[in-house]
């Protein structure tokens, strides 16, 4: 038991890499022409983490694709710009994705500052209303779900120990000035869930049906669905699209406009890994898995029709080039490396050609994962096993001295049977002195 213990906690201690995103300045709200830092602290640097971002223009793009500065796992953008608005996040070459970090970025002279992680419950926040040009600290009105709150004079509020009645959307207004773009607060917890799509896949016909399910650890988390649209930002299911159903969503006649990311998110805050869907106006589509492919395993690819017949010859494009043409119309990508990672798209002659997705990969285990296992083992058995070889040695000992002692004194005569019945017989051995 104590070995499957240890087994146990190593493969819990273990698990795949983590990342947190970090934002400088650490506010939700940047005024137009700002200088913004993000960066992903690793866990482990090793894991390759990049940033990536789901804007009102862009899906899926990472830093410096047409975007920001890199640098490792760190981007800076030196002028950020409306249109940079969106959802942020880190994610590895695993396909492991840091929590999401929503951003605005305002063309007015007003932003309210708050902090861009979720506040621990029963901490106090600062909600501070801030004037793109000097003086900053004026008078402003400070609003929730679009009721007044109060007035501060000096143009912040505190939120002293926060609690679940404290999460809404926020917004300020200072005279003469305008008001902030809105910004939700919310506090932090534990929970975790997965996003599930049927049908899996990433591209969508228009007017399809398609049903989203929070898969919970703990139901009592109260896990919504959220997304981040050409439209729409930070949106949940029913605020104006989706039917829902407790964790559940169902969009019935889905639209180009609902093309975005799409998550999972906990009353505490909490989100799940981001999936990416496109709707098509058109009439092919790139059927391929929602969740990144296991590196060493196979992926097939579709290219499918609106109506059919679907089967129909079709050309596979990687990254702008031909890779070839395939009579069926599906193509297996044979034991997936990360060298197949790529831009897909597909094009049927007659019909047209599919959106581009985005096939990402996920490593499998390190292989250092079974030295880390027996490091784990070595490690508890140190720590934890001590007494346990204190004990044996104690034995060890008093039995060497008894010996000792018998043979300076008698020799013992133990039958066969006897021997079998352990220590606690040596006590009821009949003996023969010999004196020498």
């Amino acid at each position: 038991e104590y070995i499957k213990l240890l087994i146990c906690d190593s493969f819990i201690n273990s698990k795949s890499f983590r990342s947190r995103l970090t934002v400088s300045p650490n506010r939700s709200q940047l005024f137009e022409d700002e200088s913004v830092s993000l960066s992903c602290e690793e866990d482990d640097s090793s894991a390759g983490w990049t940033l990536r971002r789901n804007t009102t223009r862009e899906n899926m793009t990472q830093c410096e694709d047409g975007w920001g500065e890199g640098n490792g796992s760190s981007c800076k953008i030196s002028f950020i710009n409306p249109w940079d608005s969106g959802v942020y996040w880190c994610e590895s070459r695993e396909g492991s994705t840091s929590s999401i970090i929503n951003i605005t970025v305002s063309g007015g002279s007003v932003i309210l500052q708050s902090p861009v992680l979720p506040v621990m419950e029963g901490h106090d926040v600062t909600l501070h209303c801030q004037t793109k040009s000097p003086p900053s600290k004026l008078p402003a009105d400070f609003y929730k779900d679009g009721s007044l709150i109060r007035t501060e004079p000096t143009g912040h509020m505190t939120i002293h120990h926060v609690t679940k009645s404290d999460e809404g959307l926020y917004k300020c207004h200072i005279s003469s000035h305008g008001e902030s773009p809105p910004s939700w607060i919310s506090d932090i917890g534990p929970d975790v869930s997965r996003l599930t799509v049927s049908p899996n896949r990433s591209q969508l016909f228009e007017d399809e049906s398609v049903s989203m399910s929070c898969e919970e650890d703990d139901s009592s988390a109260g896990w919504t669905l959220r997304r981040n649209t050409t439209r729409q930002q930070m949106t949940q299911c029913e605020d104006g699209w989706g039917e829902g159903n407790g964790s559940s969503c169902k969009i019935s006649f889905i639209n180009p406009w609902d093309s975005g990311v799409y998550w999972c998110e906990s009353r505490e805050g909490s989100t799940s890994s981001i999936i990416n869907i496109t709707v098509s106006g058109g009439s092919v589509i790139l059927q391929s898995p929602v969740l990144p492919v296991m590196e060493g395993h196979d992926v097939t690819l579709h290219c499918q029709t609106k109506s059919p017949p679907s089967k129909l010859p079709a050309d596979f494009y990687k990254d702008g080039s031909l890779i070839r043409t395939e009579p069926t119309g599906h193509m297996t990508i044979h034991h997936v490396t990360k060298s197949d990672e790529g831009l897909y798209k597909c094009h049927i002659s007659s019909h047209g050609e599919s959106p581009p997705k985005l096939l990402p990969t996920s490593s499998p285990p390190p292989a250092s994962t079974s030295l880390q296992l027996v490091f784990i083992l070595v490690l508890h058995l140190v720590v934890f096993c001590p007494y346990f070889i204190s004990t044996l040695l104690m034995v060890s000992l008093y039995r060497h001295r008894l010996t000792e002692n018998h043979l300076s004194v008698s020799m013992v005569m133990t039958s066969p049977l006897q021997a079998e019945q352990g220590l606690d017989d040596d006590y009821d051995d009949v003996t023969t002195e010999h004196h020498f």
